[in-house]
């Protein structure tokens, strides 16, 4: 069973996750292609200015310079994504609405300490703003993997009251119990809808690990040159 910080690591870096648009880099910085991912119809390239523009939107990530294992585990993610975009390539979807973009950039913007800072670090990897054209496909492009997720895992799981009376007795009271000693501990009913978005999200993260495992056994990925 992952762990809460798996989970929310998890979480967070599904809200992350971007299409595969080139990104434009900074001027001193010399873009390369790192690696390749292949379903034997379409070819996804990871470029050096992709891992960069995943590392501008993680709060706290030394950019100038990048970090090895930062880069390294950037690439591990964008990986993942391309993976979910030859996949939500394959369904027809409508066009995000300007609201459903700017929405998802605030969700971005509220990881930082404030929107200036954001856009700074933007900014270091070659967006204007927030308004930038690349930056705003990309995000319109994340909405439709995030649709794709939606619709291939999330709709689809079945969560009982027996799987949340189960939760309830057997994980929720005595870790309740292990941080609030002597605590009233809450009813089943008063934390039902919490525990049903706990196995929801539970069950969708293992159907997605298990999608990875069987997507890349199908697919040639490349590392063409390591970070």
């Amino acid at each position: 069973m992952r762990t809460k910080v798996d989970k929310l690591a998890w979480i967070f870096l599904l809200a992350i996750m971007v299409a595969a648009f080139f990104v434009p880099a900074r001027a001193d910085i010399v873009d390369k292609t790192v690696a390749t991912v292949s379903d034997g119809v379409r070819t996804e390239l990871i470029t050096y200015s992709d891992l960069m523009w995943q590392l501008a939107l993680e709060p706290g990530v030394p950019l100038n310079p990048p970090l090895s294992a930062d880069l390294g585990r950037a690439l591990k993610t964008l990986i993942d994504q391309r993976l979910f975009a030859l996949e939500a390539e394959r369904l027809p979807r409508t066009a995000p609405t300007d609201e459903a973009i700017n929405a998802q950039i605030a969700e971005l913007i509220s990881y930082f300490p404030s929107a200036a800072e954001f856009e700074r670090r933007l900014n270091l990897v070659g967006f204007k703003s927030v308004k930038d054209e690349n930056f705003q496909r990309i995000i319109s492009q994340r909405l439709a993997i995030e649709q794709y997720l939606d619709f291939r895992f999330r709709s689809f799981v079945v969560i009982t009251g027996d799987d949340e009376a189960k939760y309830y007795r057997d994980i929720y009271v005595p870790d309740f119990r292990r941080r609030y000693p002597g605590v009233l501990v809450p009813t089943l009913e008063s934390k039902r809808a919490d525990i049903r978005k706990t196995l929801v999200e539970e069950r969708v993260a293992a159907q997605i690990d298990t999608f990875l495992e069987e997507a890349k056994r199908r697919t040639e990925i490349v590392t063409l040159s390591p970070v």
